[in-house]
């Protein structure tokens, strides 16, 4: 793909007269300081101004100042180019920690690299493929669950975390240690509720070694995950299991003494950054797609059909993927319009400039992928739905296309992420047609990631053999 990026540089007529999917509206101009503070105990999507969606930078203070960009070549300076002079933002790692600990996902510099080579073997190619089954069992699984709610509404956002946590799980451990769902609920629950919302001393670029109220007293169900997590590792420790190893022996195998090891805290802070993020974002994109089959029925019927001329009534396997190129764009799609990481921070160590834009030491530059994902000069009818633009690959710069990050941070579990959201949609789609619910309509809502407030609705009604009504395609 080409890196000039075409110029659309206003939403198309055909746009204005579309049906639109679930979609905010986005005021002129950065938010006050107490304006900023409560939107983002609501919802941090809100703080992204409507200049973000077609200009390439927006500046401001709320007194610190921060800079947000939308521009591929200043984001890829600031994710590839000159990564080091960008880390994570003090906000952004302070909100993560209460329940990743240090991880990779909060880790920087020679310590991020460290926490990446000893976990790289796990996510290898070879263990990929190894996975399948699992990610096939856990589809046949939640095809059984849906199947239940036939002839009604049913919410597929609750029913795709437990797909997912299934997956994750099994990935995880295959002896007889497990964290449980409900353990994990609770404290992203919890966690959700009061650590991973901004601070007001973080809207007022207060130090990071201030403390934030809302971070200083762990939440019990924050420590509760923790000493499970602790418990699993110490079983593990020691054992010699049979057949291929799960995520959790990797993770051991990689602890040590020697320089480039994991410590233990390394290997608990790992373990939950997996199952967190390796469970719920995947589960997100899995309920917003099935949102999007709801509200565009002939695309939903065109997967269908490449589903079943796949799979007929069989459930996928990791071999179908890439014989399921529409179930594929739909995904692709999908991650573009709602992207579980819609918003990237990172604190500026020097003087720079960014789409124009000064750039000073301490700045907070943040990339909105959200707006970056639905930007007027990057693409056509950028809040439509439209799978077919994915089927070539991505139809825009590499930097315009974020859903995993990029540069030497892209996501280590992208592959991992994709191949099961194929599995498990195609699965579904094969079997069952999914119908809006009128009047329930989910809200994009950031908080830590992109959730469907209100749940995804869909009726549900059975397809192919064993239909009990419908068509049958």
């Amino acid at each position: 793909m080409p890196d000039d990026v075409p110029p659309f540089d206003s939403p198309s007529a055909a746009e204005a007269h579309e049906p639109l999917p679930a979609r905010l509206a986005h005021r002129e101009g950065p938010a006050g300081l107490w304006q900023a503070w409560r939107t983002s105990q609501r919802n941090v999507l809100e703080l992204i101004p409507a200049e973000a969606f077609r200009d390439w930078a927006v500046a401001g203070t709320s007194p610190a100042r921060f800079l947000m960009v939308t521009q591929p070549e200043a984001i890829r300076r600031m994710l590839q180019g000159r990564v080091e002079d960008y880390p994570k933002s003090d906000i952004a790692r302070s909100m993560l920690r209460p329940v990743i600990g240090d991880s990779m996902l909060v880790a920087e510099g020679a310590e991020w690299r460290r926490q990446r080579r000893a976990a790289a073997p796990a996510f290898q190619p070879r263990h990929l493929a190894g996975l399948g089954p699992l990610m096939t069992a856990a589809a046949e699984r939640a095809a059984k669950r849906v199947g239940e709610a036939e002839g009604r509404a049913a919410d597929m956002l609750a029913e795709m975390v437990a797909a997912t946590f299934e997956v994750i799980s099994d990935v995880t451990f295959s002896g007889e240690e497990s964290v449980g769902r409900e353990t994990v609920e609770r404290a992203l629950f919890a966690y959700g509720e009061a650590a991973g919302k901004m601070s007001i001393l973080d809207v007022l670029g207060a130090p990071a070694w201030v403390p934030r109220p809302s971070r200083m007293w762990p939440d019990p169900a924050l420590d509760d995950l923790k000493r499970h997590a602790d418990d699993c590792i110490a079983a593990r420790r020691g054992r010699e299991g049979a057949g291929a190893p799960d995520l959790l022996d990797l993770l051991v195998r990689a602890e040590g003494s020697g320089e480039g090891d994991f410590s233990g805290t390394d290997v608990r802070d790992n373990l939950l950054a997996f199952i967190v993020a390796g469970h719920e974002t995947t589960a997100l994109t899995l309920a917003w797609a099935l949102y999007l089959m709801g509200f565009d029925e002939a695309a939903q019927d065109r997967a269908r059909d490449e589903a079943r001329g796949v799979l007929g009534d069989r459930v996928a396997e990791a071999a179908d993927v890439e014989r399921l190129p529409f179930v594929r764009a739909v995904i692709d799609e999908t991650l573009r319009l709602y992207p579980p990481a819609a918003f990237l921070s990172r604190q500026a160590q020097e003087v720079d400039e960014l789409a124009g834009a000064q750039v000073l030491p301490g700045d907070t530059v943040s990339v909105p992928i959200y707006a970056v994902h639905r930007h007027q000069r990057l693409w056509e009818r950028p809040d439509a739905f439209d799978p077919g633009r994915f089927e070539h690959g991505p139809p825009v710069a590499r930097y315009a296309y974020l859903p995993f990050g990029d540069g030497p941070r892209v996501c280590i579990g992208a592959r991992f992420a994709l191949q099961e959201a194929v599995i498990i949609l195609a699965t579904l789609l094969a079997r069952f047609r999914f119908r809006a619910v009128p009047g329930k309509v989910p809200v994009p809502t950031l908080v830590i990631t992109l959730r469907p407030e209100g749940g995804v609705w869909l009726e549900v009604e059975r397809v192919g053999r064993g239909a009990g009504r419908g068509r049958a395609t």
